[in-house]
């Protein structure tokens, strides 16, 4: 699916996404991903049931400073799991757990305001 176009120069603008990837800032990414405003990295979580604090530690650790982490939790919305907003409240962040479409849509608008985003994505068919 293409999400709508956004220009934001040097930032990792999410193009599109399904079958599997995401075009992001005009680079391809299979499977699932960690995007943050200047860079995008591989995320071996394939189904929301595997998302809990020690699968987001790489966004707790960046050196980008997060305060909303966008989770795109598949094709469809399922159940926050347990404590983990909690557990990401405590690092500093601002949980907003969602399908993947809409998180990568809910990116590029905050990317657009000049947030401190970063977005968790399983990536969907």
């Amino acid at each position: 699916m293409d999400v709508i176009p956004l220009e934001v120069p040097g930032r990792q603008v999410i193009q599109s996404y399904g079958e599997g990837r995401f075009r992001i800032a005009g680079t391809v990414h299979a499977g699932s991903v960690l995007v943050w405003p200047e860079r995008t990295e591989a995320w071996p979580v394939g189904e929301a049931g595997a998302i809990e604090i020690g699968s987001l530690s790489a966004v707790a650790r960046a050196e980008e400073v997060t305060e909303i982490l966008l989770v795109g939790c598949g094709a469809r919305f399922l159940p926050v799991p347990a404590d983990l907003r909690e557990a990401l409240r405590e690092e500093g962040m601002a949980l907003e757990w969602m399908d993947t479409g809409a998180a990568c849509r809910t990116f590029n608008v905050l990317l657009g305001e000049d947030r401190r985003v970063a977005a968790a994505l399983i990536a969907v068919d």
